[in-house]
Order: C-alpha cells, then sequence, then structure tokens
C-alpha cells in the first residue's frame, strides 16, 4: 500500500509540475460574436408593434376552431412524437454519464462443491466451496473528464430539447397555415360560384335580348366564353381545397379519409385584428428553437475540450473489495493509474480537433442568428408590401363595381355594346380573385412572421439569459 501511494505521489508530481495548475480550458463556452439588434427595422411599419411575442400566439386569430386543431397536432402528430422520443433518449443518456461520477460496486457470488476438499473419513463426501464478494470502484476526477462528459451530455440534452421545441413550432405553424388554406380555398370557392351565378344572369338576360332583336350572336357568344371561363376555375380550388384538408388531417396524426377530410371546414379566413408582436432581437435569441440549439452545440463543443485535453494527466480511480471466501473474509485496496505520457502526439490532436470543433459550433451559432434575423426582417418587408397591396386591390375593387354599373347602364341605354359589361365583368372578377389571394397571403405571411420569430416555446435554459445580457 506504501508504494502504490508513493506511486501516485509521483504521478500527481510530474503532473503538477509540468501544467502548472489542475484547471482545464474550455469550462465555459464564449459568447458567439453576432449583433443582435434592438429592435426590427420594418417593426416601425403600421400594424406591427414591438409588444412581446405571446407563447400561445395562435390565440391572436381567435378561432376556436383553429385552436382545437392545433391541440390535436400536438397532441398526435408523428413528427412531433419522434422528436419527443429522441429528448427522451438524449435525457437517459445524460443520466447514464452523470452516474459514472459516482462509485460504482459489484457484488458477486458462487457456490458449489469442492472436490479437492474431501477428506479421508469422508472420502465419498464432497465438500461445498461458497464465496460472496463486493468490488467498489470510483474514479477521482482531478483533472474535470468526468465532469466535462456530463456538461457534454447535459448540453447535448438541451440541444435536443431545442429541436423538439422547433418542431412543435414548425407543427403549429403548418397547421396553421394548412387551416388557412381550407378557409381560402373555401372562400375563392364561394366567390367563383357566386361569379357564375352572375354571369349565368348576364348571359340569359342576352339570351331574351336575342330573342326580341336587341343583341346579336356575338355577344351571346361572348358572354357564354366568360362564364365557361370562369366556370374553368373552379375545380382548381376544389381540389386545392381537398389537398388543405388532407394535409391538415395527417399533421393532426390521422388518416386522410375522405369522412375525416370532409369533417374539416371553415366559413371564414382567420385574421389578426390587433397589431403584430414582433418583440426584439434579444427576445428572438432567447426564443428562436435553433438558435438556443446552437448555443447549446457550442457548450457541449467547449466541454469536449476538456474531455480531449483531461487525456493529457493520469486517470487515477481507486478500488477496494471485500468478501467471504471459504469460511475467510479477505479486504483489499488500491488505486489504479492510468496513463499515456510517451505517445502525446495523438492526445495533442485530439485537443486540436475539439477546439475546431468549437470554432465551428460557434460559426453555426453566428450564423444561426444572422439567418433568424433575416427570416424575420424579410418577412417584415414581404408583409408590408402585401398590405398596401391589399389596400390598392381594395381601392381597385370598389372602382370597378362602379365601373359595372356604369357599363351596364349605358348597355341598356344603348350607348355601348355588350362588350365593355363583358369587360367590366372580367376586371371586377379578377380583380376580386387578386383580393382574396391577398387577403389569404396576408394570412400566410402572419403565420411565416411567428414561425420565424420561433414563437411559441420559449428558453427554459438558463444559459440563454447570460447571452441576452451581452447584447
Amino acid at each position: 500500500m506504501k508504494k502504490n501511494r508513493r506511486i501516485v505521489s509521483l504521478l500527481l508530481a510530474a503532473v503538477l509540475g509540468t501544467s502548472g495548475c489542475t484547471s482545464l480550458p474550455g469550462s465555459h463556452a464564449p459568447a458567439p460574436a453576432a449583433d443582435l439588434p434592438r429592435a426590427f427595422e420594418a417593426a416601425a411599419q403600421p400594424g406591427v408593434s414591438s409588444d412581446p411575442v405571446p407563447v400561445r400566439w395562435w390565440r391572436l386569430f381567435d378561432d376556436p376552431a383553429l385552436d382545437r386543431h392545433v391541440e390535436r397536432a400536438l397532441a398526435a402528430n408523428t413528427d412531433l412524437r419522434v422528436a419527443l422520443a429522441q429528448l427522451e433518449m438524449a435525457r437517459g443518456e445524460q443520466r447514464r454519464i452523470g452516474a459514472a461520477q459516482w462509485p460504482a460496486a459489484i457484488v458477486e457470488s458462487n457456490l458449489g462443491s469442492d472436490p479437492n476438499g474431501k477428506q479421508p473419513s469422508t472420502s465419498i463426501v464432497p465438500k461445498t466451496s461458497y464465496g460472496l464478494g463486493v468490488a467498489v470502484t470510483y474514479e477521482v476526477d482531478l483533472f474535470g473528464r468526468l465532469r466535462d462528459t456530463a456538461a457534454a451530455a447535459m448540453a447535448d440534452s438541451a440541444a435536443q430539447k431545442a429541436v423538439a421545441d422547433g418542431v412543435k413550432v414548425t407543427v403549429v405553424a403548418d397547421i396553421i397555415a394548412a387551416y388557412i388554406d381550407v378557409c381560402g380555398a373555401t372562400e375563392q370557392i364561394a366567390l367563383v360560384r357566386e361569379q357564375i351565378e352572375a354571369l349565368l344572369r348576364s348571359r340569359d338576360l342576352v339570351s331574351e335580348q336575342l330573342r326580341h332583336g336587341d343583341a346579336s350572336p356575338l355577344e351571346l357568344a361572348q358572354s357564354n366564353a366568360a362564364l365557361e371561363r370562369v366556370q374553368a376555375s373552379l375545380p382548381a380550388y376544389e381540389a386545392s381545397l381537398q389537398s388543405a384538408r388532407n394535409r391538415l388531417t395527417v399533421l393532426q396524426g390521422q388518416a386522410p379519409t375522405a369522412s375525416a377530410a370532409r369533417a374539416i371546414n371553415c366559413t371564414a379566413l382567420p385574421t389578426i385584428s390587433s397589431p403584430l408582436p414582433v418583440g426584439d432581437g434579444a427576445a428572438l435569441l432567447a426564443r428562436r428553437p435553433d438558435i438556443r440549439e446552437a448555443e447549446r452545440r457550442v457548450a457541449a463543443a467547449t466541454s469536449r475540450i476538456g474531455i480531449a485535453t483531461a487525456e493529457l494527466y493520469p486517470k487515477i480511480s481507486f478500488g477496494a473489495s471485500t468478501g467471504l471466501l471459504g469460511g475467510a473474509i479477505d479486504i483489499f485496496a488500491t488505486p489504479l493509474v492510468s496513463w499515456v505520457f510517451l505517445n502525446r502526439e495523438a492526445i495533442h490532436a485530439k485537443v486540436a480537433i475539439a477546439r475546431s470543433g468549437e470554432q465551428a459550433a460557434l460559426a453555426q451559432w453566428d450564423g444561426t442568428v444572422l439567418r433568424a434575423l433575416q427570416e424575420v426582417e424579410t418577412v417584415l418587408s414581404d408583409y408590408s408590401a402585401e398590405v398596401r397591396r391589399r389596400d390598392a386591390l381594395e381601392k381597385a375593387q370598389a372602382e370597378s363595381v362602379l365601373a359595372l354599373a356604369r357599363a351596364r347602364a349605358r348597355h341598356q341605354a344603348g350607348a355601348d355594346p355588350y362588350l365593355s359589361v363583358l369587360d367590366s365583368e372580367r376586371t371586377l372578377n379578377d380583380t376580386a380573385q387578386l383580393l382574396t389571394g391577398s387577403r389569404i397571403r396576408l394570412a400566410q405571411l402572419q403565420v411565416s412572421l411567428f414561425r420565424s420569430l420561433g414563437g411559441g416555446w420559449e428558453a427554459t435554459d438558463s444559459s440563454i439569459a447570460s447571452f441576452r445580457g451581452k447584447y
């Protein structure tokens, strides 16, 4: 035992003499250098506010049917179930690695015959041998290998949690986008049917005028062509409606059967009447799951530098065993030292690889932040442009209604041919379709905005707060 302790002392002295201290690099992840804005540039436009993004942002649409679709998707979506299962695997791995920091005990026992234990007086009766032992091993984490391994596992688990949160954001956004497509296709179908009814009335009027000699066969042919043109657009909208229903059904973990699809209805396009809350850059850092994932990847990569560096130093464990063997108790204890000190180039290469991995993770973090800012600013810009386009289309539709009324009046007065009425009807119908499409696009851009903001699940990792304080 004295010899063993002397060996350990010499090894520790050598280590301390060459390293100067026992603290290892890489215990804390440096903060990435992305410059986050205090406010988004496009947030100053009308209809947008810098208020914090609510957790359940989809409730801003104030649509109970939409809320139910989201709840069912969060409970049964297959992608989300996969992500949650992977999260549980990561947490299990974290617990397994964390348990390595504690002593491990192994109990062994045996019982059997011992033919060598026969005595002359009882040579035909075999003796029995038995044993019961307990072995305990414990690694002394002097140089942080176990600590950094546990820290890396914890960071990986937190990164997987962010991945699961990202899947939730995606699922919710996809559900709402599919629901908006259902509502939009329903409105477009209703609009086309209204236009068909109006064109049928116009055709009947032209037919009646033709019988009385007040219209020509050309005008009737033009009326029929306008009617067929609008009717031809109906199947495409009906197919879009069915596709959106199927997508919405599958997102909720159900088979896209005809009955399930038909059960999904929407009477009006959901809209957000209040200004859109977008928060600021610091809030985006804490909220977007992919940013939180990238930050935890940095922390894991930094911990792996410590794991690699710890191989430069001896791995010291203590082992002890006690047992009962043949009626006698035996106790044994010894330190166990493992140290690679001749060929250290391989270890230095591992450290260099780990440092490169940290730099790559930092670059990934910065890139993720910059892409997030780009996405938010781009969606806000698109939203602002679409708002102006919708307003212009609303004015165009109002003017088209007046133009159609005047064209009909002039035609009835004999001042203009029926072609002017057809042109006015075509202009009004096209404008109405464009306006409906713009309203649908605005709703989809609202979804895209909240998707880019990462709204829905906030960070629970306290390390994010330290990052936020730097900007």
